[in-house]
């Protein structure tokens, strides 16, 4: 499934999520042009296995969970294709489980589908809680053949008429609104971009298991089920009347469903729709969410009397607490991913990858300040906030209503000047402390134009400092998508290549009394944020020099952070 997110498929400007995944995404656009899934799965091998200090233990299941005095201790795992036993102690463990395994195992306090609509006064929540979640889905790629391609439906599939259909849209060229694949009850339509449905990948909403008695204990059972409808739908689309694909023959289906839902671990704060609604920004924001809040019915595919989802819009973003990333009981346990503290229709926003993704940043983060400060998790929010909510910001993390405050950023005490700048661009925004546009901001530096010789950026510092790092964040168009994915009409409307703003060549240059004491040249960069470390280098003033990009006739810079030596 591709990474949906706060932009909701780039119908809210400039909410594309930054840090690691950005950084996932670009590499990825820039080595892996036509978004094959195979290649991208290299992408995210790479960056784990070639990443220094991370070890990668891939095909081990956790068995046990060791917990003394609300602590857990150890884990004991066995990894199946190397037959090898493993067990792992650590100061903090970080359940990004999904269905909250480790929690549930240690002890956590948690919970499984709806709350009332008292119990937290959600005007969208049912009247009485309910266990029912939202359900699975296999997908399937289908080819175009150039020729007519017969199917012959399997005697264990389903067969489906076009009247148990009629709320799933299933033809070529039919408009379709919310995650770009179906037709939700909606709120504010004019959120979602529309798109046509394509019959090449499909559909999220061959869904089932939302009301089965246990979404995870019946996994297996379920993914059963949902091939039979898979190969149901597909004889339906074949057989069943003139769907316009006649040369169209199936090519993959999936065999491990994405599952949507299932346990919850509570923290010491549980996100609620109020605070979607609100566009919330809390005190120890340390992450955001702008997706709808997308709620799937329990029933899925074979509750052919309603839509496959209700979606409630709403403008703007929303933040996320840090206290909803850490266990309120179990004192050593941070959350990641779906099964972080939230409400059920506040959890059908952030579910999201794009969402988890930044969560699960702050959380590694948060769980790495820990470790250094020798602390649970909740000690981390009481004592270390600001330099964890720094820290994210400084690794181009974005949380709405903060700036970088970083009292060891030279560049915010630096004179800023340019070669040229646009109207709307002035060269002094590069250290407002914020790193994308917001509304009516620009928030970046843009030259007038792009000269042969380039445009420049100086900072002139106070005094001379020995300098030790260097941090440019560049554009990257944040108001669109740039991710993989099956479907073809997602493909077909992103840019091809880079993004256009993003610069691609450039040089750093320091100065010592108008003299040049170095100069690094960086050419066909790929990334938004670029870290140069500069050793021990006296100087008193720094320039960048942004020589072309990807296809905007103007140099665009977000934010320059300077960094000195301690013994400074």
């Amino acid at each position: 499934m591709h990474i949906c997110g706060a932009n909701c498929h780039s119908s809210k400007a400039n909410m594309r999520e930054t840090g690691i995944i950005e950084e996932i995404l670009l590499e990825n656009k820039s080595r892996n042009p036509y978004a094959s899934f195979n290649l991208f799965d290299m992408i995210l091998w790479e960056k784990i296995h070639m990443q220094k200090n991370l070890d990668s233990y891939l095909n081990t299941n956790m068995d046990d969970v060791v917990v003394e005095n609300g602590e857990i201790k150890s884990i004991i795992c066995h990894q199946n294709s190397t037959e090898t036993e493993y067990t792992f102690t650590a100061r903090i463990f970080v359940d990004a489980t999904g269905h909250g395994t480790l929690g549930t195992m240690a002890g956590a306090v948690g919970r499984i589908g709806s709350e009332s609509r008292y119990m937290f006064s959600e005007p969208t929540a049912p009247e009485e809680a309910n266990t029912y979640t939202m359900g699975n889905t296999l997908m399937f790629v289908a080819r175009d053949c150039g020729e007519p391609v017969k199917f012959i439906r399997p005697q264990w599939a389903y067969q489906f008429s076009e009247n148990d259909l009629r709320f799933r849209p299933h033809e070529t060229g039919i408009a379709a609104n919310a995650d770009g694949i179906g037709i939700v009850e909606a709120e504010n339509d004019k959120n979602f971009l529309p798109e046509i449905t394509s019959v090449d990948a499909g559909y999220w909403w061959i869904e089932l298991g939302g009301n089965y008695d246990d979404i995870i204990s019946q996994g297996e059972v379920i993914r059963d089920e949902l091939l039979k409808c898979v190969y149901g739908v597909w004889d339906h689309l074949k057989n069943a009347g003139d769907h316009g694909i006649e040369n169209y023959d199936l090519e993959w289906v999936g065999i491990v469903p994405g599952c949507r839902e299932s346990r919850r671990l509570d923290g010491d704060y549980i996100l609620t729709e109020n605070d979607i609604r609100s566009n919330r920004i809390f005190d120890d924001a340390v992450a955001y969410g702008g997706w709808p809040m997308d709620v799937h019915l329990p029933g899925g595919l074979l509750d052919f009397d309603n839509p496959g989802s209700h979606v409630y819009n709403f403008e703007g973003c929303y933040t996320i607490p840090y206290r909803c990333y850490y266990s309120k009981n179990i004192d050593n346990l941070m959350l990641a991913g779906r099964d972080i503290s939230a409400s059920k229709m506040a959890f059908s926003s952030v579910r999201v990858m794009g969402t988890c993704s930044v969560g699960g940043q702050a959380v590694g983060t948060a769980a790495a300040l820990a470790v250094r400060y020798g602390c649970h998790p909740r000690e981390i929010g009481q004592a270390h906030l600001t330099e964890l909510q720094q820290q994210l910001l400084k690794d181009d993390c974005y949380i709405p209503g903060f700036r970088n405050e970083d009292a060891t950023d030279l560049a915010r005490l630096a004179q800023v000047s340019a070669t040229s700048e646009s109207e709307s661009g002035p060269a002094v925004n590069v250290i407002n402390g914020i790193s994308r546009s917001e509304e009516n901001e620009t928030n970046y530096w843009e030259s007038a134009h792009l000269g042969a010789n380039g445009e420049t950026l100086r900072f002139k510092l106070s005094e001379e400092k020995a300098l030790r790092e260097l941090r440019i964040t560049f554009d990257t168009d944040l108001s669109h998508e740039i991710m993989p994915s099956i479907v073809r009409t997602v493909r077909e409307r992103q840019i091809k290549g880079m993004p256009p703003a993003l610069v691609k060549d450039y040089k750093v240059s320091l100065f010592r009394n108008g003299e040049k004491v170095r100069e690094k040249l960086v050419k066909e960069n790929v990334q938004r944020l670029n870290i140069h470390q500069l050793g021990d280098v006296k100087c008193d003033e720094v320039k960048i020099t942004v020589m072309r990009t990807y296809g905007l006739e103007n140099a665009r810079i977000f934010e320059v952070r300077i960094y000195a030596h301690e013994k400074n």
